[in-house]
């Protein structure tokens, strides 16, 4: 199943998307959260909802579609997570996972700009799986992990690589405005299986990135288990699970976004994320 956060010239609303339509969840009684994403009983209720309302279903071209998680409390991101990702930066595999932040504010919505900074000049394009918490987690086993996962979406981890290098860290490269698109879908936990994805980038149309979560070095119990560990994670909160091979950066010659680009990830069972690079003179 396939859950959309959209827009029909109205309040947000979810909706299930289904062969291209949308059938809003208008009718549920109950107010839809991140905690609610993570019980079966409730997705049941959704999946009535649904069947009951198919009548009422829209053409996806008729809505606007937006982030799924719109204000994450904290985006956490996982470096060099992916075998191919270490082997084109000659980098040792890491004996834990690499974490950084992206601030909240950097996330935009499915077909929405990608703002291309005037002061950055080396703007690079990341396919990453999301993880989104749909339960308090604090000090979490892994095999007990995917308890506290309401779900998955995808994300373009957008990254000023001038800043990053610059900076010697990357937040500042990483949390530019806009520089989180995430979407365009949002499929519960039970529905997935988030270590066998193929994921995808392409811009323009011709591929860049083309690997499958089944790289990951670390299995997202196994970052859901140390993260844990270390902060706690509250429902609607994100993790980036790190991108695959082929970013614009460690190309050579590096291939780097400009304005007009049109970049798209793609995660199977997710869908395809586009949103098109814009200069900032021009917003």
């Amino acid at each position: 199943m396939q859950l959309v956060r959209y827009s029909a010239g109205s309040t947000p609303q979810w909706g299930v998307l289904r062969d291209d339509q949308v059938i809003p969840l208008s009718g549920l009684q109950e107010k839809i959260t991140f905690q609610q994403l993570n019980s079966p009983g409730f997705l049941r209720v959704i999946k009535d909802a649904a069947a009951a309302a198919e009548s009422e279903a829209v053409p996806i071209e008729d809505v606007k579609l937006l982030a799924p998680v719109p204000r994450p409390g904290k985006i956490v991101c996982v470096g060099l997570n992916y075998h191919d990702h270490a082997e084109e930066q000659d980098e040792e595999i890491p004996e834990r996972p690499l974490l950084f932040a992206k601030a909240g504010t950097s996330v935009t919505n499915p077909d929405d700009p990608i703002v291309h900074p005037a002061d950055i000049e080396q703007v690079d394009f990341e396919v990453e799986l999301g993880v989104v918490i749909g339960q308090t987690a604090k000090d979490v086993n892994a095999e007990n992990s995917f308890d506290y996962v309401a779900g998955y979406t995808a994300i373009d981890d957008v990254s000023g690589r001038d800043a990053q290098f610059e900076d010697g860290q990357y937040f500042r490269g990483k949390s530019y405005d806009t520089f989180a698109p995430i979407g365009p879908t949002f499929v519960p936990e039970s529905d997935i299986d988030p270590h066998n994805l193929d994921v995808a980038c392409r811009v323009n149309g011709e591929t860049k990135q083309s690997s499958n979560t089944s790289e990951f070095i670390f299995g997202v119990d196994e970052i859901i288990e140390y993260i844990s560990g270390i902060m706690t994670l509250r429902p609607g909160d994100v993790i980036s699970t790190g991108t695959p091979g082929g970013v614009g950066i460690f190309r050579v010659p590096p291939e780097l976004l400009e304005p007009d680009d049109i970049v798209t990830v793609e995660i199977e069972g997710i869908g395809a994320l586009t949103n098109q690079v814009v200069a900032e003179d021009e917003i």
